[in-house]
């Protein structure tokens, strides 16, 4: 089978001074990113769709579950490692403003305070469920940047890290056999935003 693994659009900013979790919707931007992916994948079989429980997950799923005439299952396995933080800011925000900040972020300081492993244990677990409900289709899963890596690590068989940047709504795919076997097919198609501005 193949799986999809999706990062979601570009959320709004989000800061919240009373600690509560931070769960960004999508901004107009991500909107249009979403609907970009959707079209993109539109001549592709989809037999199913997942996604993180986060909003800006699950509105950038809305598009191609649309198109597929497909409902959106909600898995919660999937969802980012800081889901909980008060604040959602872009990293690529972080990056043109404060470029010291946005490296000691993506050298490990992201996950400061997280079991990394206890994190990558739930998403590869979650995947592999979905992969064993799905042999011989080809599933599509909204999720975040820190999924995609830590799925990306498990196939490659290397340390959990941030080793790249997902861009919002790329598309990440993975073959999947019955008999255990995972592997790497593309990482970070982005054709669909390719003159768009976005």
């Amino acid at each position: 089978m193949e799986i999809l693994l999706i990062r979601h659009g570009l959320p709004v900013r989000i800061e919240n001074e009373d600690g509560s979790p931070a769960d960004p919707p999508l901004g107009e931007p991500g909107a249009k990113q979403a609907t970009a992916v959707a079209r993109w994948l539109t001549d592709e079989r989809i037999d199913a769709i997942y996604s993180s429980p986060l909003r800006r997950a699950a509105q950038t799923a809305e598009p191609l579950a649309k198109a597929k005439g497909l409902d959106v299952v909600i898995e919660p396995g999937v969802t980012e490692i800081d889901h909980d933080a008060a604040s959602y800011v872009p990293l690529e925000e972080i990056k043109a403003n404060d470029p010291a900040r946005w490296r000691a972020l993506v050298q490990g300081g992201l996950y400061e305070g997280a079991d990394i492993d206890a994190f990558q244990r739930v998403v590869v677990g979650s995947i592999d469920r979905i992969i064993r409900s799905h042999a011989g289709e080809r599933v599509a899963v909204f999720c975040h940047g820190g999924v995609v890596n830590a799925w990306t690590c498990h196939v490659l068989g290397l340390p959990m890290a941030l080793i790249f940047d997902v861009y919002y709504t790329s598309v990440n795919r993975f073959l999947a056999a019955s008999s255990g076997e995972r592997n790497l097919a593309t990482l970070n198609e982005i054709g669909h935003l390719r003159g768009t501005g976005l």
